[in-house]
C-alpha cells in the first residue's frame, strides 16, 4: 500500500512538473511573438524572454532551468531564422547576409548562454536561500546575476566568433574585447538585469507560497 502511494505521489509530481514546464515554455513563445518580448527603454530594447527561464529555475531547480534555457535558445534560433535582422547570422547557422553567414558557433551562442541562465539562477537561489529565509534577496540576486550571464556570454561569444562581421553590419568599431563587453553590459545588460530582477522576484516569490501551500512546488528550501 505504501509503495503504491509513493508511486502515485511520484507520478503526480512528475505530471505537475511537466505541466509547469509546458506553461513556462508557452509563456516564452507568447513573449517571442508579441511586443511583450521586448521593453523599449528609449536607447535600447530589453528582452524579457529570459524571465520565465529564471522563474522556472528558481521554482523548479537547475534541471528545469537548463531545459527552459534550451527552449529560450530554440526560440531564438527559430526567430533569427524566420524573422532575421542584419546580425541574425550570429544566432542561426541557417541565415547569411552578404559575406557573413552563420555556422556551428551560432548554435553555441544561441543555446549555451541561455541554458546557463537557468543553471546559474537555480544554483545561486539554492545557495543564497540557505541564509536568506525570506527568499526575496535570493530571488533578486539570482535573477540579476543570471540575466548578466546571458548578456556577457552572448556578446562575448559574438565578439570571439563573429567580431569583425558583427561590427561590420552594425557599422561600429571596438578597440578590444573588454571595451566591447563593458559597453554592451552598460547599455543592454544592466537595464535587462534590473527588469529581470524586479519581475522575476515579483513573480517567483508569491508563487513559492502558493505552490508550497498546494504541495506542487518541485523545489523549495
Amino acid at each position: 500500500m505504501s509503495d503504491n502511494l509513493n508511486m502515485q505521489s511520484k507520478r503526480r509530481a512528475s505530471t505537475v512538473k511537466m505541466v509547469q514546464l509546458a506553461l513556462l515554455s508557452a509563456i516564452m513563445v507568447v513573449l517571442a511573438v508579441t511586443p511583450l518580448g521586448m521593453i523599449n527603454l528609449g536607447f535600447i530594447n530589453a528582452t524579457t524572454l529570459h524571465i520565465p527561464v529564471i522563474v522556472g529555475a528558481i521554482l523548479l531547480g537547475p534541471k528545469a532551468g537548463a531545459f527552459l534555457g534550451g527552449v529560450f535558445g530554440l526560440i531564438s534560433l527559430i526567430t533569427n531564422t524566420i524573422r532575421p535582422n542584419l546580425s541574425s547570422f550570429a544566432f542561426s547557422p541557417f541565415y547569411s547576409v552578404g559575406e557573413n553567414s552563420g555556422n556551428f558557433w551560432s548554435l553555441v551562442i544561441c543555446f549555451v548562454p541561455r541554458i546557463l541562465v537557468g543553471v546559474t539562477a537555480a544554483y545561486l537561489f539554492i545557495w543564497i536561500s540557505k541564509i536568506d529565509k525570506s527568499k526575496i534577496v535570493a530571488c533578486m540576486v539570482s535573477s540579476l546575476v543570471a540575466s548578466l550571464v546571458n548578456t556577457v556570454l552572448v556578446m562575448g561569444g559574438i565578439y570571439i566568433f563573429f567580431g569583425e562581421q558583427w561590427q561590420a553590419v552594425k557599422n561600429i568599431v571596438f578597440e578590444g574585447f573588454f571595451s566591447f563587453i563593458a559597453m554592451m553590459v552598460g547599455t543592454a545588460g544592466i537595464p535587462e538585469a534590473i527588469v529581470a530582477m524586479i519581475l522575476s522576484t515579483l513573480i517567483a516569490r508569491p508563487l513559492m507560497s502558493i505552490m508550497k501551500k498546494y504541495k506542487c512546488l518541485s523545489y523549495f528550501l
